[in-house]
């Protein structure tokens, strides 16, 4: 595959002006941090874009959607336009965790494990890790509303953390380190400064064959149908 373009494009004029904005008066990084964090969080939807990962920043923030991957790419993106250091960190995740989301053949022609993303910032001299800004609030508290009722750990774009672990939570804390997804992730693919580095390499697990593509691009409308039901608690969903 050849190289791609730098996707967290953070020189874009809209991406600048968007941490700017964002930013504006803060006067240290956990406080630009935060700023950005809710923005990526609340104000970008979670939703599955019809180009799958490969979405530049400024293409995110134009559309006001985004998963785990394109979230993160604008994450990214914007700490690096507020002159915060940041990297993205990659590694593979349970299919499990977009159960009732995916469904039927959606979910069928996923691999068992999926590449994944979540930021890193770097704070006091050391890196920490970022990844609740995923699932905005209405969708990340329903979601867990419907595991709890299908009896299930993962899905819906949320891991429940395993025994003695931290309690599912979407504020930041940059010392706690607190995680919507992180309980099912595995195999650990290392950082990156942009996520094109990643998906140019052979451990990337999402790259589809142009008929898987083309299925996704068929399916992807009805299943961000079903995130929206999710987020709005009116979800209708099977074992």
């Amino acid at each position: 595959m050849p190289p791609l373009e730098q996707l967290a494009d953070f020189e874009h004029p809209l991406v600048r002006s968007t941490a700017a904005r964002l930013t504006e008066g803060a006067t240290n990084d956990r406080d630009r941090i935060a700023r950005l964090f809710l923005f990526v969080r609340d104000e970008i939807k979670f939703q599955f874009p019809k180009n799958g990962d490969l979405v530049k920043a400024s293409e995110v923030i134009r559309s006001g959607r985004g998963q785990c991957n394109t979230k993160g790419t604008l994450f990214l993106a914007l700490c690096r336009a507020a002159g915060i250091r940041a990297r993205i960190h990659f590694s593979l995740i349970d299919k499990a965790i977009q159960r009732g989301l995916f469904t039927g053949v959606a979910y069928w022609l996923m691999p068992a494990k999926i590449s994944h993303s979540w930021i890193e910032v770097e704070i006091d001299g050391r890196w920490r890790r970022i990844d609740a800004y995923i699932n905005d609030r209405p969708l990340q508290e329903c979601a867990v509303s419907e595991l709890n009722r299908m009896g299930w750990r993962t899905g819906f774009s949320v891991a429940l953390p395993k025994q003695g672990e931290p309690a599912t939570d979407l504020d930041l804390d940059l010392d706690a380190e607190r995680f919507s997804q992180m309980a099912a992730v595995s195999d650990d693919h290392g950082t990156y400064d942009d996520p094109a580095e990643y998906y140019a390499s052979d451990r990337y697990r999402n790259r589809p064959s142009r008929l898987k593509l083309w299925l996704y691009r068929q399916l992807v409308d009805g299943i961000n149908e079903r995130v929206e039901r999710v987020r709005h608690g009116t979800a209708s969903t099977r074992r």
